[in-house]
């Protein structure tokens, strides 16, 4: 039970409505009671420094106050301008004091300033809920959703707001960059002013980058009303290493499909030559335009590398062929004979013979024959009357006189 006053006094600083702070001795914000963080939003917390989120007008009189508070260890009261979680400074009187249990703490609260708060007319009730509503659900996402990582920075280039569980990915802590001029950090990076020029234009930029070793798809969505030629940025980085790699695996996985269909096609229309000077193309199952035209590109190349005088389409095992295959194998006869050699058709099934019929083709320039073997001996035959004709002599010999 003596630890229950402990929990209790932490769950009332977390729930206090109050500006309420704990920091250290050099002005690092360790804890920020429940109000602060609606107010000044989360950036309060994570170690950011009063100096970095104060007025760059008020950050003199901060530290002035913040050094007589270490050296002589009296209570300080000073006004400062802090920045919210919107981009916008606060004016609000601060009081702190060193804490006695622990010299290296300091206990501070923040209320509005009373000459700033009779200046400017105060939010009403409802846009206070609306703007709390805002940061919780900003909250909600940055802390939920594992591969994100959210950051906001002013026109400035200063980031204001830096959180997301795949913060932790980059090598940084939540909140690390609050404070960070964002702009001057990343003026090297890659295509840094054209991205620039995009968002002044109202342009939403999306890219993929690599730190870390991770892959990240990044959204820049301008943010605020440009000043200095720069506008402020709302950056969205989702870590999609696992992805890329599914995508990856993916492609190898197709990669390899598509070349052993191609090693399938080559088994299943083999060119082979049979005899010198005559090649065969046997075809199995259901011929499509794609695999006619596969094989038209392969048997022209083979007979001009081969020098081929005969090439036997052997139709034996096809079944089937649609309109579009009967017309491409009348044309792959028609290119066999424009380089130089033979073109057989062998073997053609009554189907095939009537799908080929209806088409109304010109058939009669085609050469078919009942099966291989008769394709075989007609290429055989063929060449040999050839070779024959050739070795005949085409004048008398010498001294013999040609009969009458």
């Amino acid at each position: 039970m003596e630890s229950a006053p402990s929990a209790l006094l932490g769950e009332l600083f977390a729930r206090s409505s109050d500006l309420l702070f704990i920091a250290s001795a050099d002005g690092a914000l360790l804890h920020g009671s429940g109000g602060l963080r609606e107010a000044l939003g989360p950036g309060v917390e994570g170690g950011a420094l009063l100096a970095e989120l104060a007025h760059p007008d008020d950050r003199a009189a901060l530290e002035a106050a913040w050094s007589a508070l270490r050296q002589r260890g009296e209570p300080v009261a000073f006004d400062v301008r802090l920045r919210d979680g919107g981009g916008a400074y606060r004016p609000l009187s601060c009081n702190a004091s060193r804490s006695s249990s622990d010299p290296g703490a300091v206990l501070g609260s923040l209320r509005p300033a009373p000459a700033v708060a009779s200046a400017a007319p105060a939010a009403t009730e409802e846009e206070l809920s609306t703007l709390r509503l805002k940061a919780h659900i900003l909250d909600a996402i940055a802390e939920h959703m594992d591969p994100l990582a959210i950051f906001v920075t002013r026109p400035d280039g200063v980031c204001i707001y830096h959180q997301g569980k795949a913060v932790a990915k980059l090598g940084m802590k939540p909140g690390q960059l609050v404070g960070v001029n964002m702009a001057e950090l990343y003026a090297d990076a890659p295509g840094n002013a054209e991205t620039e020029q995009r968002l002044l234009e109202g342009e939403v930029c999306r890219f993929r980058s690599e730190t870390h070793g991770i892959d990240w798809n990044n959204w820049l969505i301008p943010f605020g009303e440009p000043s200095g030629g720069r506008v402020g940025a709302i950056g969205l980085a989702i870590d999609i290493s696992e992805s890329k790699l599914v995508e990856n695996e993916l492609r190898i996985q197709l990669d390899r499909i598509a070349a052993q269909q191609k090693v399938i096609r080559d088994l299943s229309t083999p060119i082979i030559e049979v005899w010198d000077g005559v090649l065969t193309l046997p075809m199995v199952g259901t011929v499509d335009s794609v695999r006619t035209a596969e094989v038209m590109d392969s048997l022209l190349r083979q007979i001009v590398e081969k020098r081929a005088s005969f090439a036997i389409l052997d139709l034996t095992g096809v079944e089937v062929v649609d309109t579009k295959v009967a017309s491409h194998l009348v044309e792959l006869v028609t290119a066999i004979r424009l380089l130089g050699a033979d073109g057989i058709v062998a073997g053609i099934k009554p189907t095939v013979a009537q799908t080929m019929v209806a088409l109304g083709l010109d058939l009669t320039q085609l050469n078919t024959q009942r099966n291989l073997r008769a394709a075989l001996n007609y290429a055989i035959r063929t060449m040999t009357r050839a070779q024959g004709a050739s070795l005949a002599p085409s004048h008398p010999a010498p001294g013999k006189t040609p009969s009458p």
